[in-house]
């Protein structure tokens, strides 16, 4: 009986969290705005950067997309946190505690509904950079949303956990910003980091969001069955699996 009732628990923590997004749609379409504005005042610069030497193969909406995408699933979830210190301020994550409610399901049904949010971004941005040139099988996107998804939900469970720990909107804020940038820099999302100099290069090799970014990439080439592909699927699923232990951790402590 214990699964169908986290998966009970689950759907009903998911509906609530839904049903606010839907009623606050401007959040949604803000998220999605910075990426968009990357893809229409960056992209253009990027195509005449990609006849460059060392420029990875494909075009540039090819390259800059996929890393457009990988940006959305990593800044969508971590800002989440933002949210649940404001429901602890509110007193809402304290009577959700004292509920029989799964305490899995209490940031599981959270992680979802931001998946969701995130997929349907992905998908407008996706579609936004079709208008500017992009060309890719719909096979890939879909692959390309799944992974993206994935690395979404590692971080929301890591947000919420780390909001829930913090408690604290500016002590949550400095500590993002510190993780966000360098994983941004190291990753070759705005330019490929094989134009960078080596030592650059040393350190991104390092960054495991760096080897998501290239699966992505390879993927949006048609390259599906790619080592550089089952690398980037590899980190994805240990890092969805150490956010999920990490999240539902913090949120068990919180009854003790």
């Amino acid at each position: 009986m214990l699964m169908p009732t986290i998966l009970s628990d689950t759907w009903t923590v998911f509906s609530r969290a839904m049903l606010l997004s839907v009623r606050q749609p401007l959040w949604v379409a803000i998220g999605i705005l910075q990426p968009i504005l990357y893809l229409t005042l960056f992209g253009p610069l990027l195509e005449r950067v990609a006849s460059v030497p060392g420029f990875p193969p494909g075009d540039a909406w090819v390259v800059f997309v996929p890393g457009l995408l990988v940006q959305l699933g990593i800044f969508g979830g971590l800002f989440v946190g933002f949210g649940i210190i404001a429901e602890w301020r509110a007193g809402v994550i304290d009577r959700m505690m004292v509920t029989p409610a799964s305490r899995v399901a209490l940031i599981s049904g959270r992680v979802l509904r931001d998946v969701v949010v995130l997929v349907v971004q992905a998908i407008i941005l996706t579609g936004c950079a079709y208008f500017f040139g992009l060309r890719v099988p719909i096979w890939a996107v879909l692959i390309g949303l799944v992974l993206i998804a994935m690395l979404g939900a590692a971080f929301s469970y890591i947000s919420y956990a780390v909001g829930l720990m913090t408690k604290s909107e500016d002590a949550f804020a400095p500590l993002v910003n510190t993780v966000a940038l360098p994983v941004l820099l190291l990753s070759g999302i705005l330019l490929p980091m094989s134009l960078a100099p080596a030592w650059l290069q040393v350190l991104s090799a390092i960054n495991p969001f760096k080897h998501i970014v290239d699966a992505l990439r390879a993927i949006f080439r048609g390259e599906v069955l790619s080592p550089v592909v089952a690398l980037g699927l590899v980190l994805a699923i240990a890092l969805i699996a150490l956010g999920a232990w990490f999240g539902n951790r913090v949120f068990a402590a919180q009854t003790k």
